[in-house]
């Protein structure tokens, strides 16, 4: 499946900005609910993104519009494929209770993640079938060497937890 993105709609690149006198001013809470799903995300303009576990053994389907949308926000093709040499900015892994070992999951997403990358864990929400009990993630996480540094809404049926190796070790790793 290619995920090569297109331009931005007009209504994404938002209105024209004027700073006269008189000109409307945003607050936090108005840009944060204009943020989108990638941008919640902190995915960057030209970060590089490997996307895992789109194909559920169970059949349960991604959430297109947050890989379109992460697409666009980097202006690069998603890497989709496990035998890439590409080193990535992000890992998207998408995990349903069932689909294996996390902690083997968690660290096979290491293996193209820049020193500084971010592994975003994407979990069905409560009550949605497929749902990761919070404490498997809590347990999981450090024995692949990541922490959990947040949580939030990825998507309209997923949670995301931001996974990242902990400042000691990327210290490490630089001796």
């Amino acid at each position: 499946m290619d995920y090569r993105p297109d331009p931005p709609p007009a209504w994404r690149q938002g209105p024209p900005r004027d700073a006269g006198e008189g000109a409307l001013v945003s607050t936090s809470a108005d840009s944060a609910a204009q943020r989108s799903l990638a941008e919640k995300l902190g995915i960057e303009p030209g970060a590089v993104v490997q996307v895992v576990g789109v194909d559920s053994p169970n059949g349960q389907a991604v959430d297109r519009d947050l890989l379109d949308d992460v697409a666009a926000r980097t202006g690069n093709a998603l890497i989709t494929t496990d035998d890439s040499d590409d080193v990535v900015d992000v890992v998207l892994l998408w995990w349903r209770e069932g689909d294996g070992d996390l902690v083997d999951a968690l660290v096979d997403s290491l293996t193209n993640l820049a020193e500084s990358g971010v592994v975003w864990l994407l979990t069905p929400k409560a009550g949605r079938d497929g749902h990761v009990e919070p404490s498997d993630i809590d347990e999981a996480a450090p024995t692949a060497g990541l922490s959990s540094t947040r949580s939030t809404s990825a998507a309209p049926e997923w949670s995301g937890t931001r996974l990242v190796a902990p400042k000691a070790a990327r210290s490490k790793s630089r001796r």
